[in-house]
């Protein structure tokens, strides 16, 4: 989380201390990663098996998304934008639409089929010119 938005901001939102003691308040900060994880697992489910063998990044970034949005009491827009954008990746993993890169096991997706190029031979081959070439 402070990778991605600064420890300051994680500060601000987790410090509810009166006084603020000016450090990251891990049980808040917990909360608000547990809340998204359940957020995560509820949708994927039904197509995974949980918990993942490994975690796509882009499903760390979803998480870290929601979590911040959970920190919020009023979040303002671009957070919300993300959570909503967050949360419609998630629809779209579970309805199958798009993939993390991971199989339904939740290991590391390994490609079965790649791009084949054959060709039926050349139509203007030296040999089947006849002179003209």
């Amino acid at each position: 989380m402070t990778d991605r938005f600064g420890v300051q901001e994680i500060i601000q939102l987790t410090d509810r201390a009166v006084p603020p003691t000016g450090v990251i308040n891990t049980t808040v900060l917990d909360r608000a990663i547990s809340d998204a994880t359940a957020e995560i697992n509820a949708a994927l489910a039904g197509r995974y098996s949980l918990p993942l063998a490994v975690v796509p990044e882009v499903l760390a970034r979803v998480a870290c998304n929601l979590s911040r949005y959970h920190l919020y009491d009023v979040p303002p827009e671009d957070v919300r934008k993300r959570y909503d954008d967050g949360l419609r990746f998630l629809r779209d993993v579970a309805s199958g639409k798009i993939t993390m890169g991971v199989d339904s096991a939740g290991a590391q997706a390994t490609p079965s089929d790649g791009a084949e190029t054959q060709s039926a031979g050349s139509v203007f081959a030296r040999n089947l010119s006849t002179g003209y070439v």
